[in-house]
């Protein structure tokens, strides 16, 4: 198996102590026995990704279908690369998502976040209210906003530049992460302007990294179903080649675990290594499992519509895009959101090294069903870190260290800003006061204080 796995156990991630009851995913049992009892095809590929080698697609495919001590061996491979490529530190940061409409006429059968511009329960924030929630979250600690939301109907062709403008004034330290590409396909529709303008034009304005958001599966025949292809693959790509293009860095994600595959999987994993060799403009990758509970994709098609991804699936989607990507996208995220604190602190033991961010608010998921809360403050996001066995800080946006905690040490108690709505679904029931959105431009939406 040639020098560098014999090198591999000094670094062994299992000599790595997790903190109370923390348990691995994965035996202790040292990695070259491991790969030796494995069938030879399955080992080739692992042995192949310890040594840094690009899995083409039929590698990553079959890596889906790992069972028992295969994917012990592949969830042990993920975190020594893991190790190798990013250390022995986890990261999180400290951000607030602002979703500034519920409106949204896409109809994407995934989502239930959506809502009719006159129901009931629709919202709207105008920039001034997104600048003031900004300003909050800067003083509980952000470095970081994550603004995006509905594709409103009768959204002013220049609400996206303007509310740029709005925040950046109001709060010139903080970063900028907003718009997903299906808002700026929408944006460049409704202002008649390329791709290229409008994300030059919005980065001259404020805007400093986007969220790569609205990928879902990159396949044509799956995105027909999920969103009647109205945000094509190829359009997708386009807008996140862009971006980089213009200077933008983008996440990039993947939402699985509802028609799809471990072929489909693989395909969009290739995708996003292909785009990062040329562009080098994502900074990570976050895999989110399918909400399936309250979305009408699933129930409206209860028997061919899944309830989500299996734990093994979570896991194993970390392991195979840390292999996969390695190299080209090496910060791999575990959605605390869309999984569970606890699981993604023990996916941060199988290929992930960081647990995103503290949210703040969080609306979409739980719109769809999720119940893991809306935020998670700095203190907890350490600790989750720390009982993995790994050295925690805070990052920032770049990924660069704000501040280290190493093993030991914590942030300072801080009260969660949603109180004892945490663990609430969103309301559907709601009643917002009525307010306009400016003097010139009155969007007829019930707005949020």
């Amino acid at each position: 198996m040639g020098n560098i796995l014999q090198n591999i156990t000094s670094v062994s991630p299992c000599e790595l102590t997790p903190a109370g009851d923390f348990t691995l995913p994965y035996s202790d049992t040292p990695i070259q026995s491991k790969l030796s009892q494995l069938r030879p095809a399955i080992a080739h590929i692992l042995q192949r990704a310890l040594e840094g080698k690009m899995l083409n697609h039929e590698e990553a495919e079959a890596l889906f279908y790992c069972q028992g001590p295969e994917t012990d061996a592949l969830l042990h491979t993920a975190d020594i690369v893991r190790e190798l490529r990013t250390g022995n530190d986890a990261s999180f940061v400290i951000t607030r998502n602002i979703n500034f409409t519920n409106v949204c006429h896409m109809g994407c059968q995934f989502c239930n976040f959506g809502v009719n511009k006159n129901a009931g329960d629709a919202e709207f924030l105008a920039p001034h209210q997104v600048a003031a929630r900004a300003k909050e979250a800067h003083a509980r600690g952000a470095t970081e906003i994550c603004v995006q939301g509905g594709l409103h109907p009768d959204l002013p062709a220049g609400f996206y530049g303007d509310l740029l403008d709005t925040v950046s004034s109001t709060v010139p330290d903080i970063h900028i992460h907003a718009y997903s590409p299906f808002e700026i396909w929408y944006g460049a529709m409704k202002g008649r302007k390329t791709y290229t303008e409008l994300l030059t034009d919005l980065k001259q304005r404020g805007l400093a990294s986007m969220p790569g958001t609205a990928a879902e599966i990159l396949d044509t025949e799956v995105r027909r179903k999920l969103t009647k292809n109205k945000l094509s693959t190829e359009n997708w790509l386009k807008i996140i080649e862009t971006a980089h293009n213009v200077g933008l860095p983008t996440t990039s994600t993947i939402m699985y675990g509802h028609i799809d595959g471990p072929s489909h999987w693989a395909a969009h994993l290739i995708l996003l290594r292909d785009m990062q060799a040329r562009t080098g403009g994502f900074t990570e990758f976050v895999p989110l499992g399918f909400i399936h509970n309250d979305s009408p994709l699933y129930k409206n098609n209860p028997s061919e519509v899944r309830t989500g991804p299996t734990a093994d699936e979570h896991f194993k989607m970390h392991a195979i895009a840390r292999l996969v990507l390695q190299g080209y996208i090496d910060n791999i995220q575990a959605s605390w959101v869309k999984m569970g604190p606890d699981m993604a602190s023990k996916v941060l033991r199988a290929g992930a090294n960081d647990l995103g961010g503290t949210l703040m608010n969080e609306s979409i998921s739980r719109a769809a069903g999720a119940s893991h809360g809306q935020e998670i403050v700095p203190r907890d996001m350490v600790n989750f870190i720390q009982r993995a066995g790994l050295n925690a800080h805070q990052r920032n946006t770049s990924y660069d260290v704000v501040t280290p905690y190493g093993r030991d040490k914590k942030p300072a108690h801080q009260e969660a800003l949603v109180g004892s709505e945490v663990a609430k679904p969103v309301s559907k029931t709601a009643k917002p006061a009525i307010s306009p959105f400016n003097a010139a431009s009155h969007i007829p939406v019930k707005v949020s204080a």
